[in-house]
């Protein structure tokens, strides 16, 4: 997932019982055109009944994340929607929906083209009211679902108007409405599936019955290219309700009545695996060798020469930063219901990726995609890992085998130990200071591994900005220093690893920010200051096509001293520290985080302020939750679990021994948003997470003087006792 990870065509559609709409980024079409719409890829449609209810299809799969709500609320606010009667209709892959996926932070960027379909049914409601009226449209607007005369109060109920509508020309360039006019858009609003979900009617992939529907537990290799030695069949057949046992491409699978047999089925079955090879993957001694690789020649990213004039370099600072292993660990675990009957096949699964499902499974049972039907269900949890379709493929390939229905449900152990990781990479970096301890050379080299989900062309491997895709956080470096080299050296990974949240800044942003608190105390600088120091110069930078803002970054660090009372002396064995970012170059947090750290060595993060520029916020609610959740999830990464491996196996199988966050591990959390000048919003999904770990880490500097580069944080490192 590199830079152009959003470069989804921004359209949708917009439907009802007589007023259809559509439109993509050249031009509108009506519901007499509809024949015609089979090229644009349309992101969502609306269907108004002639009750009034407006029911938005949402193309984007809802992970926690609040979607739904907000995208809801986009298209409400200028439709003019009673929001108390918006429904909402997961999108399934179709000739019309031919790009639905959810990644990349990029579903309200995505979304907020809503607004042109919604324009231009707004006015095209008003017109036909006015036409009924014999007043001119300029005398009318929509509010509560209805279109209203300003002179004479007179309303029309959208329902009412949708045929004569439909049968209007569909304005080219309808104007939207400004921020100062918008209704529903910036107000705090409660989920519009929050009740279902919390009264457990909300319908999530695990949920998922069909009629005569079987139960498969899946035997994977623990590594890859094991094969079964032996196993016991009659011994997995003779637990009660195991119907067959079925090999497929990815293992051995027990098919069962229920869970319980096809689980009880599966351990009977006690499969032997062939034995690792003496060169089997093991993570410590790739640490080693990603450890030997950042200090070695990189793939330059960006270069800055000296400028004339510089300073000498007096002295040099060196340090090099390791980054583990993670897993993805949602709560919900891998799962897919799948039924091949002949020529065709249904899916119900918690996706992030339906498109690429479709195409997938259909490649496997060599269907064409339009005889796969994929049903997207609510995810519980996702944070790329269901961007694969593993599971899918699975559910597929044993159902056609079983000839019944399947549900493939993965245990935490597969889960932890089968998914694509986060993979472990180290960073290299060194600073040069004049005599007056002013920066004046950067350097940053990331040693990492290329996602292997899928093959990459040789091309790319040449190509700069591959380089740059895979070190978000190295080379927008955002700060003023006049000789900058960043760079990339790519470290073959055998084990399967992929998309993780915030992807690959996570990890360069806690080498970077660590690193500049080195720099600051080196320097005797207070760790805000010097990095407002390094921000000063020109606002606006460029990285090849992309360009960078270093004003909302101050601001948000600005926010961020004083919210906290950065300067409050903190008490023995406690720490403040202070991380900050710019992601993909349009969201800008900060953090300053308060941690205690106990005799014994283990953190308590007791308390964390936050300031972030998104852009312009649709739910603030949505907003918070999402800087709430990243922090969490940096919690787990800094203080948690974290995976190795042995003889090409992972080692970590549940939450005991791959730790995340708790309830007690909680802290108190307070969210700034910041006033932006920017009038669309930008993305919340990943930009919370990258710098949450390195200012944890700062501020167990700040309370025991023991720099981390190394993660996660081992408390028999801090310990006193």
């Amino acid at each position: 997932m590199i830079a152009t990870r959003r470069t989804f065509l921004k359209s949708a559609a917009l439907g009802g019982a007589a007023l259809v709409i559509g439109f993509d980024s050249r031009r509108l079409f009506g519901a007499d055109e509809k024949k015609d719409a089979s090229p644009f890829k349309p992101n969502g449609w609306v269907r108004i009944d002639g009750e009034g209810t407006v029911t938005l299809t949402i193309s984007k799969s809802e992970m926690g994340q609040g979607v739904r709500t907000s995208l809801a609320m986009i298209l409400a606010d200028e439709l003019g929607a009673d929001w108390s009667r918006i429904k909402i209709v997961q999108a399934s892959p179709s000739a019309e929906f031919k790009d639905l996926g959810t990644g990349g932070s990029g579903s309200m960027e995505d979304g907020w083209v809503l607004r042109r379909a919604a324009a231009a049914a707004r006015a095209m409601l008003t017109t036909a009211a006015a036409s009924r009226w014999k007043v001119s449209p300029n005398e009318c607007k929509t509010e509560g679902g209805a279109v209203v005369h300003g002179g004479s109060g007179r309303r029309l109920a959208f329902g009412e108007l949708a045929d004569e509508a439909a049968k209007l020309p569909v304005p080219a360039d309808t104007p939207l409405k400004t921020p100062g006019d918008f209704k529903i858009i910036g107000q705090r609003t409660a989920r519009i599936d929050g009740r279902d979900i919390v009264t457990g009617a909300a319908h999530y992939g695990i949920d998922t019955k069909v009629p005569g529907m079987l139960y498969a537990s899946v035997e994977r290799p623990p590594f890859r290219g094991a094969k079964p030695k032996k196993m016991n069949e009659s011994a997995a057949r003779a637990v009660r309700g195991v119907r067959t046992i079925v090999q497929t491409e990815r293992g051995v699978a027990v098919v069962a009545e229920n869970t319980w047999a096809a689980i009880k089925g599966r351990t009977a079955l006690a499969v032997e695996w062939s034995e690792p090879p003496l060169d089997a993957f093991d993570s410590d001694a790739h640490g080693k060798k990603l450890e030997e690789a950042s200090r070695a020649q990189a793939n330059i990213t960006r270069k800055e020469e000296t400028p004339a004039g510089t300073p000498p370099i007096a002295r040099t600072i060196e340090a090099v930063y390791s980054y583990p292993f993670y897993a993805h660990a949602p709560v919900e675990t891998m799962n897919c219901v799948a039924d091949v009957k002949g020529d065709r096949c249904t899916i119900w699964a918690p996706t992030q990726a339906p498109n690429r499902l479709q195409k997938q499974v259909a490649t496997l049972l060599g269907l064409p995609p339009e005889k796969v039907e994929v049903n997207v269900t609510l995810i519980g949890g996702g944070f790329g890992r269901r961007l694969a379709v593993d599971y899918a493929l699975e559910a597929a390939e044993i159902s056609r085998a079983a000839k019944a229905p399947v549900q493939v449900l993965w245990s935490r152990p597969d889960d932890m130990k089968h998914g694509h990781f986060q993979a472990a990479s180290a960073h290299f970096l060194s600073i040069g200071l004049d005599v007056q301890n002013k920066p004046v050379a950067w350097k940053h080299t990331k040693a990492g591994s290329f996602h292997n989900l899928s093959t990459i062309e040789s091309e790319k491997l040449r190509d700069a900005a591959w380089y740059r895709g895979y070190s978000w956080g190295v080379y927008d470096f955002p700060y003023v220093v006049p000789a900058i080299e960043t760079g990339y050296v790519p470290v073959d990974l055998p084990v399967l690893h992929g998309p993780w949240r915030a992807v690959f800044a996570p990890s360069s942003i806690f080498a970077r920010e660590s690193f500049i608190d080195e720099i600051a105390h080196e320097c005797g600088a207070d760790p805000i200051a010097f990095r407002l120091q390094l921000l000063q110069g020109p606002d606006t930078f460029t990285i090849g096509n992309d360009s960078y803002d270093r004003r909302p970054l101050r601001r948000v660090l600005e926010v961020v001293r004083d919210k906290s009372k950065w300067t409050r002396k903190a008490g023995e064995r406690h720490g403040r520290g202070v991380a900050c970012n710019i992601y993909d170059g349009r969201t800008h947090i900060a953090y300053v985080v308060d941690v205690a750290v106990d005799g014994s060595g283990h953190v308590k993060v007791e308390r964390v302020v936050a300031a972030v520029d998104c852009g312009l916020v649709v739910n603030p609610i949505g907003v918070e939750q999402q800087i709430e959740g990243g922090i969490i999830w940096g919690i787990s990464s800094a203080l948690g679990g974290h995976i190795t491996f042995k003889n090409g196996a992972a080692e970590q199988s549940t939450y005991s021994d791959f730790a995340v966050a708790r309830m007690k591990d909680a802290p108190v959390i307070e969210v700034h948003i910041v006033p932006s000048e920017r009038q669309e919003p930008s993305g919340m999904g990943e930009p919370p997470v990258p710098p949450i770990v390195p200012a944890i880490v700062n501020a167990v500097f700040a309370a025991t003087g023991k720099r981390i580069r190394k993660l996660p944080i081992q408390p028999e490192d801090l310990k006193t006792i």
